[in-house]
């Protein structure tokens, strides 16, 4: 019995586990589509308005559900428009598999001006994933998949590709579906995991730098039992929010945490590429002895100088570590006092955090939380606390402007039932506002939060500080209440954090999308304090 490459395509797809597929279906993608269709009962298609829209879902999805998000789109412009996401998802170490259809085998390469065609479409793919690869036959396909999620589960988690073109998709084949090949754990090496315990059992003021590698609760409950042996304060970057509770006595921002920093005698940086915005080292060999945990060791590399590097999976290397360990007798340290002057410092952008603590004490704590790049979004980095691990979504290093409504959306979608809440600006809203059409149509439950001031706010303060005028930052917004209503979608106005705390704990339990509006003025500018050394 044959199929064509299409309908081999979703079977694997199946086989690997995957539920759910989001896309924008396109001529080229025909066979593929057909596959999922008559598998329909098995493997969801949500039709998203946008490819980037799709890619944005995709790596939503894949932050929560704990599973790789998968995504559908034609060549060329289509791969383009999601490349944005793919980006975001490749900074923020985000399981995505990006299936992206292709021009017909015989031309590719050959320049031939056909639909979707762009040169070195493979290259282009290549540079926004950790592995691509390209099937040439039907029977390539289920092997294809397969080592695609091999490789987006093992190691450092990151965007993979794969393109099909069209007559493999069309193409009948007896090839059947391959039994998927699972992670590929690395051995940990035990020399550098005996030198690292050493290190920290002669720590008189040890430290612990958390960022995105330890995103799971399975790492966040050994980066906890660690700590706590050692005795030792854990900071938490912005991708790293979450990793340990902030209520954890021995949790700090990068903000309460930056003098604790500076006088350890032994940094371990657990899951962080450990360099600043200015790419730069967070900090410097000398009075400081550090020791990384990295499943990338491209992160261990210059211009850091660790003195181990432990190269395995967060989970595996503090669990190493920590029966390497031997008894350590060091007293909790005393951290009230940089926690109130942090609370002092963001006093200064009182407006800010009013909203986001309307948004916290609404928000379950194993809610989800988007953040955006908007004044109350800047602000979230420092003070807005998280309690789980895998619950506050940022776009780490690529700051991508426009990422959050999509990814909460797909973020909604991989919950399984927890709330999830997306902020934005107005300017930002504007780049996947047409979603809302996707929200309603499938249901997805996400509450989104829009903060207008009819503005690209950050570029006009920076605008108007720097040279005294402004351009290009007005904006010319519908009612966005009325236009969510025009979707489908149900939509109110607050005015006060009160309220939008109320509108938020009205929209839990429900399956329906929910978008608020909130009128927003000036505000003081959050970057000074988020000036302070920056760890990825």
């Amino acid at each position: 019995m044959t199929k064509t490459g299409g309908e081999l395509l979703a079977e694997q797809l199946i086989a690997e586990g995957v539920q759910t597929v989001f896309g924008v279906p396109g001529i080229q993608l025909d066979y593929a589509m057909d596959g999922l269709a008559q598998n329909r009962a098995s493997i969801e298609f949500i039709s998203a308005r946008h490819e980037q829209g799709a890619a944005y879902m995709a790596d939503g999805y894949a932050r929560v559900a704990g599973r790789p998000g998968v995504c559908m789109v034609v060549p060329g412009p289509g791969l383009l428009n999601a490349g944005a996401a793919l980006s975001t998802a490749y900074a923020t170490n985000s399981p995505v598999v990006c299936i992206a259809g292709q021009i017909p085998s015989p031309a590719i390469g050959r320049g031939l001006g056909l639909l979707h065609e762009i040169q070195g479409q493979s290259e282009l793919l290549r540079s926004l994933t950790k592995w691509n690869g390209i099937a040439r036959s039907p029977e390539e396909i289920p092997g294809l998949v397969r080592e695609a999620f091999a490789q987006v589960s093992s190691g450092r988690p990151r965007p993979v590709g794969i393109e099909i073109p069209p007559d493999v998709l069309q193409a009948a084949t007896a090839a059947g579906v391959e039994k998927p090949a699972g992670d590929r754990t690395v051995e940990i090496d035990e020399d550098s995991v005996a030198r690292a315990a050493e290190i920290l059992a002669a720590a008189e003021r040890p430290a612990i730098v958390v960022g995105g590698g330890v995103r799971d609760a399975a790492a966040s409950a050994a980066l906890q039992a660690l700590a706590e042996r050692l005795a030792a304060p854990v900071i938490t970057s912005r991708n790293g929010k979450g990793a340990i509770s902030d209520r954890h006595p021995l949790a700090l921002s990068r903000l309460a945490g930056a003098e604790v920093l500076a006088n350890a005698d032994v940094v371990l940086a657990v899951g962080t590429r450990f360099i600043t915005m200015a790419g730069q080292p967070v900090i410097r060999p000398g009075r400081h002895r550090l020791i990384a945990i990295n499943a990338d060791p491209a992160d261990v590399g210059a211009p850091r100088a660790f003195d181990v590097a432990v190269i395995a999976d967060a989970t595996v290397a503090l669990e190493a570590i920590a029966g390497a360990l031997p008894d350590v007798e060091r007293a909790a340290p005393a951290l009230d006092g940089y926690r109130e002057r942090e609370r002092e410092a963001l006093s200064a952008i009182a407006p800010q955090v009013e909203w986001l603590q309307a948004i916290r004490g609404a928000l379950p704590d194993d809610g989800i939380f988007v953040e955006e790049l908007t004044q109350v979004g800047y602000a979230a980095r420092l003070a807005f606390p998280v309690y789980q691990a895998g619950t506050y979504v940022t776009p780490g290093y690529q700051g991508t402007l426009g990422y959050g409504f999509p990814v909460g959306l797909g973020a909604a979608v991989g919950a399984r039932g927890r709330q999830v809440v997306s902020i934005n600006g107005d300017g930002g809203f504007g780049w996947a506002l047409q979603e809302l059409s996707t929200a309603a149509k499938y249901g997805i439950g996400l509450v989104t939060v829009v903060f207008r001031n009819d503005a690209f706010g950050n570029v006009q303060r920076i605008q108007s500080e720097t040279f005294g005028r402004t351009i290009g930052v007005e904006l010319n917004n519908p009612d966005f209440v009325a236009l969510a209503r025009e979707f489908g979608v149900a939509g109110e106005r607050v005015s006060t954090p009160d309220g939008l705390g109320a509108a938020i704990r009205n929209a839990r339990g429900t399956d329906a999308p929910v978008l608020i509006e909130v009128p927003f003025g000036d505000v003081p500018s959050p970057w000074k304090l988020l000036a302070e050394p920056s760890i990825g």
